[in-house]
């Protein structure tokens, strides 16, 4: 699946570090890592005002 498409289909954010870091990063390889990108991407929603959505992690 590709990051878009994991947005645009309800998927959403974990999804999306699946389709470009997975291997690097899901599973246990750099929690941390997956820890700060949903931070910011939490940061990033607030400042917009929408909903983060559901599944933020992969």
């Amino acid at each position: 699946m590709t990051p878009h498409n994991a947005m645009v289909n309800g998927a959403g954010f974990g999804e999306t570090i699946r389709s470009i870091n997975g291997s690097l990063e899901c599973n246990g390889g750099n929690p941390g890592q997956v820890q700060s990108r949903i931070d910011k991407y939490k940061a990033f929603t607030q400042v917009l005002g929408v909903d983060p959505g559901s599944n933020l992690s992969c």
